[in-house]
């Protein structure tokens, strides 16, 4: 009688697992259904047109142009002997090399002035967030202003001081540099938010077991807790910063259009002089897969380095 239970126990465990994936699958048509809008967006919207983007750079085509035709890796090889093309990728990268190490840590440091601080936080949280909130262009302009070579606020604060003044903009030893102040300066209040939220969620019991176990000063609060439950902030900072530093064009565009003598091109920039000054979509798509691996070898350099041990434990 044991057996005949046994066997019919098994029998019957073999077909609830037998119409157990028919029962699943017809759970999951209306969730595929629901989620079928999005998935189609997705392809339209962005691997529809990072596809059209990866053919076209294999093409000659001219933009207005009826015909093209297949030319296979021309684009790439003109661009790998294309000197604009490498002074546009050394001053992308010395602008990104600049500016995100900067702009995080000063991000990071106006955070923790703020969070020290015991009035007026949401004063200076606006404040400092007012560059985010305005529209770049407009700032740039603001900007040109401000390091005009004669009547500048900054050659002004020089000279107030017995310094000279210089064409920040229009000088080929300063005019990245310049630019890279004004990355600075806008990337500042975004990463000081996100810093900020990072702050907040620091359970402050932390605080209070490092400083029974010998942490008074508040380095050593910073060093033993603050920094390493910062982690995943910090990589997320650094990541959206870095791939926002890649994409500088407006301030590029109004302040200098590349120059001087080539002096501040960058690579979106030289994309859209290729692409809608010169017509030539075929050489300026292989720019932007090129632009687009660099962001994407960014993007999992950093993705790696967040699994290493940088989540909380």
């Amino acid at each position: 009688m044991a057996d005949a239970l046994t066997a019919t126990t098994i029998l019957a465990g073999r077909g609830a697992a037998a119409v157990t994936p028919a029962r699943d699958n017809s759970r999951s048509w209306p969730a595929l259904a629901m989620v079928a809008p999005a998935i189609v967006l997705m392809g339209l919207l962005l691997l529809g047109p990072l596809l059209g983007v990866i053919a076209l750079s294999f093409t000659d085509y001219q933009l207005g142009s009826p015909r093209f035709a297949w030319i296979g890796f021309a684009n790439y090889e003109e661009m790998l002997a294309d000197r604009v093309f490498w002074i546009s990728l050394r001053n992308t990268l010395t602008y990104v090399a600049i500016v995100v190490p900067t702009a995080v840590a000063l991000g990071l440091a106006v955070a923790l002035l703020i969070e020290s601080g015991s009035s007026l936080r949401a004063w200076y949280r606006t404040i400092y967030f007012l560059p985010v909130m305005a529209t770049l262009i407009a700032m740039s302009i603001v900007w040109e202003f401000m390091l005009h070579p004669q009547f500048g606020l900054v050659n002004g604060l020089l000279h107030s001081v017995g310094l000279e003044g210089r064409s920040w903009l229009q000088d080929r030893g300063t005019a990245l540099y310049a630019l890279c102040v004004i990355g600075v300066w806008q990337a500042l209040g975004f990463n000081m938010v996100l810093f900020l939220a990072g702050l907040v969620s620091i359970p402050r019991p932390l605080y209070d077991a490092a400083e029974i176990d010998g942490a008074h000063g508040a380095w050593a609060r910073f060093r033993l807790v603050t920094w390493p439950m910062l982690g995943p902030t910090t990589v997320f900072v650094v990541v959206i910063t870095g791939i926002r530093s890649f994409q500088v064009f407006d301030t590029v565009h109004v302040l200098t259009k590349g120059g001087p003598s080539k002096s501040s091109e960058v690579l979106i920039h030289t994309m859209y002089i290729e692409g809608f000054e010169f017509f030539r979509s075929g050489y300026g798509a292989a720019l932007t897969v090129v632009f687009l691996v660099f962001v994407l070898l960014l993007t999992l350099v950093k993705s790696s380095l967040a699994n290493r041990g940088v989540h909380y434990a």
